[in-house]
């Protein structure tokens, strides 16, 4: 008899990734209400991330892109979303798979999840699991030069 575990880290996690999904789409259609803004960080590594290389060069791990008052072409399904941003002056198309987000901040309303992706076997998937909202402030033992707190901007 094989026992079968409920995978409910799994069902969260694809709720959670759901939330962001269903924001991104209405932005897509309806723009950004109010004073709402997002901070969203994903994997660069992720093998579907797609961004011009220097982008890559600049950010080899993860990079942090700004939801807020100047972006086209925002494009987004089950599986990912597109979105154009200026750097330096240049727009620049970036394809992000929702399997490599790390992180969603609206700091309008200090709403906050943060994902971590992880291989679980040879046959490269993934599985995100939520560590903590952002706005955490405990510190990991490892990798603290790759944790930004965004707390810097939050509305005091």
């Amino acid at each position: 008899m094989t026992e079968t575990i409920i995978q409910y880290d799994n069902m969260v996690q694809a709720a959670l990734l759901s939330v962001v999904r269903d924001v991104l789409q209405n932005t897509a259609k309806e723009g950004l209400p109010g004073e709402h803004h997002f901070y969203i960080t994903f994997s660069t590594n992720h093998p579907n991330t797609s961004i011009p290389v220097y982008l890559k060069e600049r950010y080899p791990d993860e990079m942090t892109i700004v939801v807020q008052n100047q972006f086209s072409n925002l494009v987004v399904d089950e599986e990912h979303f597109e979105i154009s941003l200026s750097f330096n002056s240049k727009l620049e198309h970036l394809y992000i798979p929702f399997m490599a987000l790390e992180g969603f901040f609206d700091p309008s309303v200090d709403f906050g999840l943060h994902f971590h992706a992880t291989d679980v076997d040879n046959d490269n998937k993934e599985e995100l699991s939520t560590i903590s909202a952002p706005t955490d402030n405990r510190k990991d033992d490892e990798d603290t030069d790759n944790v930004v707190t965004l707390d810097t901007f939050r509305k005091k």
